[in-house]
């Protein structure tokens, strides 16, 4: 009998590699070298991890923001008798998205930055795997419609959102007629219990100390004030096609259940697993069918229970920013996005208290309004994302004076 042969490997472009997503994913291929190859790595000024990464997988590309950077991984990789070609600037990370020999784009960069690759990868019909949930946050409609017209298949990866996706069928225009509602669970982060009034002392390394996941430091303030959960509301209204009023979101302190969609005839269905983005990034990579991630089995029987709680809006108060946003005028969730990059940067400088995060983010929600059309192009959405930071800024330096 002759033998069937090998699959053809996917070759994947991972922009923002060096990042906790990024090196999850690396984790993840190097399991499967037999399905997956590295095509294109990209960071933004973690030279020396992207060397090694380099030098393990041996990419056709490597991206950097900065030039000179970009001179030193070449010069390094050349010496060492690599033959990646290292490219430099933004266009670079488009142009790697929408490389014709790229079958799969991991988004994991963090931020607005990563909406324009996103698009070109959406654009150029690739399978486009989504750790990057401001891409839908800032691009929302606009970005929905390129994957629409470029045929990309959109598969997402935060846990929360690869969760839902797990729950619904294959056949995307079932899910109308079957979801009543869908709960993103949300562990309350490491101060779920914690006296309100001390949340003003609150540090840095404090804010990034999450209790169950291993996660990057923008992402796990985020998490600290329960925006990365306003965040993930927004994104899955894109994702899912749901008005504000059918996605609500519960406290869920053991991260065991990632969420769950509560069907019509009001069964619930729910995705279980061990707190680690190996799981939803294996399944993107494999959909649908299901490969080994990495990540431990549940021992049931070695768990006490699973507790709900709904979340606390005076300990959190920029969640209710989600619903608030989604029912406002266009460019509002662009806004928010833009604020809250700003206000977690001074945050993490040492420039505002972490109660002021939200000051912020509400203040600018009041302050910046948005022109007709803000949402029409990435030119425009970028320009209002741009007006927002100014604005932010400014308003922060009156915040530490």
């Amino acid at each position: 009998m002759t033998s069937l042969p090998p699959p053809t490997r996917q070759r994947v472009c991972i922009l923002g590699a060096t990042g906790s997503v990024g090196t999850s994913t690396l984790d993840v291929i190097g399991r499967h070298p037999e399905r997956f190859e590295v095509f294109a790595l990209t960071a933004h000024s973690r030279v020396e991890e992207l060397f090694q990464q380099c030098l393990k997988w041996k990419p056709h590309f490597a991206a950097l923001p900065d030039a000179a950077q970009a001179r030193d991984l070449r010069s390094r990789l050349q010496a060492q008798g690599v033959a990646t070609e290292v490219l430099a600037g933004p266009a670079a990370l488009c142009e790697l998205a929408a490389h014709p020999e790229v079958d799969s784009v991991m988004a994991a960069i963090v931020g607005a930055a990563g909406l324009p690759p996103c698009l070109a990868a959406a654009h150029a019909g690739k399978r486009l795997l989504l750790a990057n949930k401001e891409a839908l946050v800032v691009g929302g409609g606009l970005f929905m419609q390129a994957v629409k017209r470029g045929g990309a298949t959109l598969l997402p990866i935060d846990s929360e959102h690869s969760a839902i996706f797990q729950c619904l069928p294959e056949d995307r225009s079932a899910w109308a007629s079957r979801i009543d509602h869908i709960l993103l669970t949300a562990s309350g982060g490491p101060f779920r219990t914690r006296d309100v009034a001390t949340l003003k002392d609150v540090t840095p390394d404090q804010a990034c100390a999450h209790p169950n996941w291993v996660m990057g430091r923008k992402i796990s303030v985020d998490s600290a004030t329960m925006m990365n959960k306003a965040l993930e509301v927004i994104e899955a209204r894109w994702l899912f096609d749901l008005t504000p009023e059918r996605i609500r979101v519960v406290v869920h302190p053991q991260s065991i259940i990632h969420s769950m969609v509560v069907c019509r005839d009001n069964s619930v269905l729910a995705q279980l697993g061990t707190p680690d983005m190996r799981v939803p990034i294996a399944y993107g990579l494999s959909f649908p069918q299901r490969i080994e991630s990495g990540a431990g089995q549940l021992d049931f029987g070695r768990m006490a229970s699973l507790s709900f709680e709904p979340p606390d809006h005076a300990r959190c108060p920029g969640l209710a920013l989600a619903w608030e946003t989604l029912r406002g005028p266009e460019g509002s969730t662009t806004i928010l996005n833009a604020a809250n990059e700003v206000a977690v940067a001074a945050f993490l400088a040492g420039t505002i208290r972490f109660d002021q995060i939200h000051s912020v983010n509400a203040r600018m929600l009041e302050r910046v309004s948005a022109q007709a059309g803000a949402c029409d192009s990435i030119e425009a959405l970028l320009e209002l994302d741009a007006q927002t930071r100014t604005e932010a800024l400014q308003f922060v330096k009156g915040l530490s004076a």
